[in-house]
């Protein structure tokens, strides 16, 4: 024999409300905060995403140093105090385009229809996922810097100005990740999105200060140069490296980080909303 147990409305409200108030919705910060755990939990399961952040940097290094450093400098122990801030520039910029990546495989899975469902800010997945990516930004730093120093790297602004450079590239970095991000938005795969940010990076990085002085440059090139976002990035963080303070070059480098986030941020979202 069966006993069949029922439960009126009303006693099921009463246990519903001594189950306690009911929680705050998660404001935006926190939201951001949860989806950047995540991208790192990420790496935590798949350490190989480290390999760009750890690997490339000391290739690019050591193999302009000792292979070019001589030609371009007189020597490897000059060119280093030249080099160290580019490569630096170069391995982080580079790096940002897998924001777009990672973005693109979640959408082709279907993972941010989830994510807007559920009731919090809505540029969360996204603004999550760059401060995730921040984290990769800093490895990567670290790691060109200590092998700058082990291989005679001296910056004359010492401590301070070794952090105010990586505080500054990770603004710019992070500034930039939302043109990847927009990207990653438009591109039907993940190959697609590296396809077209390799080729935006290529020319920015290489057509740039980070490896020899404009001036030995042809006329038309060292314009572009000249107006390349990249080299003013390189000039700022040279000037901190060295203990100088050039407030013009800052500007120009900060105002390209409030170009990146306010003409691409807007997009990015438009595209995100009309895509999920």
């Amino acid at each position: 024999m069966t006993d069949t147990i029922t439960t009126s409305p009303q006693a099921v409200g009463n246990v519903l409300q001594t189950s306690g108030p009911r929680p705050a919705r998660p404001n935006a910060l926190s939201t951001s905060l949860s989806f950047g755990w995540r991208s790192l939990l990420k790496i935590k399961h798949v350490p190989e995403q480290l390999f760009d952040v750890t690997a490339f940097p000391i290739m690019f290094t050591l193999m302009f140093t000792y292979l070019f450093g001589g030609a371009l400098a007189g020597s490897t122990s000059a060119y280093v105090q030249f080099l160290i801030p580019g490569i630096l520039v170069q391995t982080v910029v580079m790096i940002t385009m897998y924001t777009g990546l990672t973005l693109n495989k979640d959408i082709q899975k279907g993972v941010f229809d989830r994510f807007r469902s559920l009731p919090i800010w809505r540029p969360s997945p996204l603004v999550g996922a760059l401060f995730g990516d921040i984290v990769r930004y800093t490895i990567a730093s670290v790691i060109v810097l200590t092998l700058g120093l082990i291989i005679g790297f001296r910056p004359a602004g010492g401590i301070v100005g070794i952090v105010a450079s990586v505080v500054l590239l990770l603004v710019f970095a992070f500034s930039l990740s939302w043109v990847w991000t927009m990207f990653a938005m438009l591109m039907r795969t993940e190959q697609a999105v590296m396809g077209v940010s390799m080729f935006i990076l290529f020319p920015l990085t290489f057509a740039s200060n980070i490896f020899v002085d404009p001036s030995t440059m042809p006329g038309w090139l060292r314009a572009f140069v000249d107006a390349n976002p990249i080299s003013h990035l390189v000039t700022a963080l040279r000037d901190l490296a060295e203990g100088s303070f050039e407030f013009g070059q800052l500007t120009v480098v900060l105002v390209w980080c409030a170009g990146f986030i306010v003409v691409f941020g807007p997009l990015t979202m438009r595209l995100y909303n009309r895509k999920t």
